[in-house]
């Protein structure tokens, strides 16, 4: 895998959805409660979606009442890339 961190900003337009680019690359935020994943309560991984590396299994994600997916135990503590 090549290096993502040295990637310029024109590969993050191309690869990520506008809305995708300002939450990861612009440390944005989706409103509250309005997120698809928020209601989703299907088994199995949390990616990211701009690097794929594994960040939260379903099975600790529990509802906070902030509006947000909530998890309380990361897959790693370290990143990979």
């Amino acid at each position: 895998m090549s290096d993502l961190r040295n990637q310029p900003e024109s590969y993050w337009k191309e690869k990520l959805t506008p809305e995708q680019y300002r939450v990861v690359r612009q440390k944005g935020t989706e409103r509250p409660f309005s997120g698809t994943l928020y209601y989703s309560h299907e088994a199995g991984m949390y990616n990211c979606v701009a690097c794929g590396q594994p960040l939260f299994s379903s099975d600790t994600k529990f509802e906070s009442g902030t509006g947000w997916p909530s998890f309380d135990d990361p897959v790693k503590t370290e990143l990979s890339i």
